[in-house]
């Protein structure tokens, strides 16, 4: 008698921002994963997409309408992807604490308070939190780790990003995310040897300092750069996303991670197994 295959599991995802460019992007991935499925889609109360279905854009009948009430969109769902603003996160975040939801976090420019408030909802659900869920930028991480201790001395650092004209905090929290592996790396804190503007006289550069360059404009997806300055050369480490689908298959490696999880704050070192 043959013995068929168990059925793999399906994750149950809803999406926040379900009609941005990051969520539909989000969506159409879900789409197309056999693993996954749309089971919730949140947006503001003004946004016109309420009571549509979330995959219309694609020409496909989900079943799923976009909603903004939190509790009925996170009702039938495993995990929550947001990649909206601090505050809509949160506000999302305190409902699945209720209800039990995970999250995959890849809202950028929260204050210290604000990540000191997803600690305490992850002691009750799991929750993957990284600025950035692209996989090629979190190996960049990795390698940025290990050419900061190896240049620790002798070399100047800056961090140059560039984003689209709509992003709206600034430097990017990859960036930001960028500077504190290299600060760790090397024994700084952050907080005291970044340097986020320059204008006119400013006298010598301090080797101790990270420097941060923001540009905005155009369509530009995200491009980083951190640049070590010697004498004689120059080494550049650079990631350049052409694309959101990166983020995107980030985001669904991050759900994948949670399943099987009842608490806990994780990043995508953890998910990819970088950590060392």
């Amino acid at each position: 008698m043959a013995i068929s295959a168990p059925t793999p599991s399906v994750h149950r995802v809803a999406v926040a921002g379900a009609s941005g460019r990051m969520g539909h992007m989000l969506i159409e991935a879900i789409r197309a994963a056999d693993d996954c499925r749309l089971a919730g889609a949140l947006d503001l109360p003004s946004s016109p997409a309420i009571g549509n279905d979330a995959s219309a854009f694609l020409g496909h009948a989900s079943g799923v309408p976009v909603t903004a009430d939190v509790r009925e969109g996170l009702s039938d769902v495993d995990v929550l992807i947001d990649f909206t603003r601090p505050e809509g996160t949160l506000a999302h975040l305190a409902a699945c604490r209720e209800l039990g939801v995970g999250a995959v976090i890849g809202t950028t420019g929260f204050s210290d308070a604000q990540k000191a408030q997803i600690a305490e909802v992850a002691r009750d659900v799991p929750i993957v939190m990284a600025p950035n869920m692209s996989v090629g930028v979190n190996v960049m991480l990795r390698l940025l780790e290990t050419a900061a201790q190896a240049l620790a001395s002798g070399y100047d650092i800056e961090v140059i990003e560039a984003h689209h004209r709509h992003k709206v905090d600034a430097p990017s929290g990859t960036a930001l995310k960028m500077g504190e592996v290299i600060a760790e790396a090397v024994g700084r804190d952050l907080r005291q040897c970044a340097v986020y503007a320059r204008e006119g006289i400013t006298g010598e550069r301090d080797p101790s300092t990270i420097g941060f360059s923001t540009i905005r404009g155009g369509d530009i997806v995200g491009d980083h750069t951190v640049l070590f300055a010697g004498t004689g050369e120059r080494i550049e480490i650079t990631h350049r996303s052409s694309s959101r689908a990166t983020y995107a298959q980030g985001s669904l490696r991050a759900v994948r991670f949670l399943a099987g999880r009842s608490s806990g704050l994780f990043d995508m070192f953890d998910v990819l197994g970088l950590r060392p």
